[in-house]
Formats: C-alpha cells, sequence, structure tokens
C-alpha cells in the first residue's frame, strides 16, 4: 500500500472530518492516482483549491501521486496572487433567496428553481459565471471552473460570506437588475406605462424603471427605504 502525507489549510479544513483538520494525515492509495482526484476524494471540491505543494514545489491537479509524498493543499484566501473572478453568477435550487439578494445589489446572477446539476456546470463553464452551491458532488464536476461551497444557511449571512469570499463589495451597484428575470433595468418614461400602474402609483409616482426583458416595472415605493437600509447594512459588513 503506497502512502502519501497531506495537509489541507484555512478553510478547506470545512470539508475534513473532525480527525484530519488543522494537522497532517496520512493517504493510503493503490495504483496510479491523480492528486486532483485524491483531494476530492478526501471531500474537497477542486474549484475552492488555489494552490498544492508537493514536496515543497508546486504541482498542478493533473500531478500522478508518489508513495512517500508530502502534500500541501492551500486554499484561494491564502493565494499569493489573486484571482480574478468573474463577478456574475448561477446558483443552484437551494439558493433563491440569496440569488434576488445578488441581483438587488447588481450582480448578474441566474437562478431557475428547475436547473439539472448538469445544466448548472455547462452554463458556469460556458458563461464563466461562479457557481455558488450547497452541493459539495455538483462543485466536483469537471466542468467547473469558478464555484464555491456556501457554508452559511440564513440567506442574509450567505450574502455577505459571498461578497467576502469575492472581495466583491466594491462591484455593488443597486437597482440595475431585474429581480424576477435578472434582466438589466431602464428608466422609462411614466407615459409610455401609465396605463400598467395602479391607480394609486399614477397618482403617487412619476420616475420609473422597467426591465428590458420581463417588462416588470419598479418604483421607489414603500419597500424602498427597507431596500435602502439592507444595502447600507450590506455595505457595512465590506
Amino acid at each position: 500500500m503506497n502512502q502519501a502525507v497531506f495537509q489541507f489549510y484555512a478553510e478547506l479544513n470545512d470539508f475534513l472530518p473532525a480527525n484530519k483538520r488543522q494537522q497532517s494525515f496520512v493517504y493510503e492509495f493503490t495504483g496510479r492516482v491523480a492528486i486532483k482526484d485524491t483531494i476530492e476524494s478526501l471531500g474537497i471540491p477542486h474549484c475552492e483549491v488555489s494552490r498544492i505543494l508537493v514536496n515543497g514545489e508546486p504541482v498542478d491537479f493533473s500531478y500522478i501521486l508518489q508513495s512517500g509524498d508530502e502534500c500541501s493543499v492551500y486554499p484561494i484566501s491564502l493565494s499569493n496572487d489573486r484571482i480574478q473572478y468573474p463577478s456574475r453568477f448561477v446558483l443552484d435550487v437551494h439558493l433563491g433567496k440569496l440569488a434576488g439578494y445578488l441581483r438587488m445589489l447588481g450582480f448578474d446572477t441566474l437562478y431557475r428553481n428547475d436547473y439539472e446539476d448538469e445544466e448548472l456546470a455547462r452554463i458556469s463553464s460556458s458563461e464563466e459565471r461562479i457557481l455558488l452551491s450547497r452541493d459539495i458532488g455538483l462543485l466536483k464536476r469537471s466542468l467547473v471552473t469558478y464555484g464555491y461551497f456556501v457554508r452559511e444557511t440564513n440567506p442574509n449571512r450567505q450574502l455577505i460570506e459571498v461578497l467576502r469570499h469575492f472581495d466583491f463589495f466594491k462591484a455593488i451597484s443597486p437597482y440595475c437588475r431585474c429581480l424576477h428575470c435578472n434582466g438589466l433595468l431602464e428608466p422609462v418614461a411614466k407615459e409610455i406605462i401609465v396605463d400598467k400602474l395602479p391607480i394609486k402609483t399614477r397618482q403617487t409616482y412619476n420616475e420609473f424603471r422597467q426591465c428590458s426583458s420581463c417588462g416588470q416595472i419598479f418604483w421607489k415605493g414603500t419597500h424602498y427605504q427597507r431596500m435602502q437600509q439592507f444595502i447600507a447594512n450590506v455595505l457595512q459588513e465590506g
């Protein structure tokens, strides 16, 4: 039986059992095994790994593990060269509330409650979108280059977690995307859409935006102050 020694750093330990966290441990293997397959067999999706050292030398995911290797695996947060992530997302079925929050803050965010895993991986790859998921197996799909396992379960905390992880606070641009379909919002003259407005809205408001994709109309109604406060609280976390 061949043996190699592994140690994982920082948040990669979230995926390990308690007896392997924050320490080196022996991994036994047989045959010809790529280090990417080894890392994922230990529960860690490849898209959360930024650097691998074997016997002190950098290697990529194709490296074939050798008996006696000493392997150190580092997350993106400890990368010397900050990865330039695309500031657009695709989210799995479990993250609908988070999708709405990201759209509110102006991020290009795809979400449907009927996406299949294969489609999510394909969209993430072909459109260069960050795949956010609570499904580790989905993030292990080979097509996925940009991906992140969302640790938090509360949508508000999920939002802060994602913005911090990708350092996206400066990319926030509220009220430019449709909360319903992700389309871009454009100013629209009141007289063009007046017949689509509730009577009280016609009498009270004069500034409107309309989604260029689905036609949804938005204005600064009673919910606007709550949204403003929500966004202010988010910005304070940055």
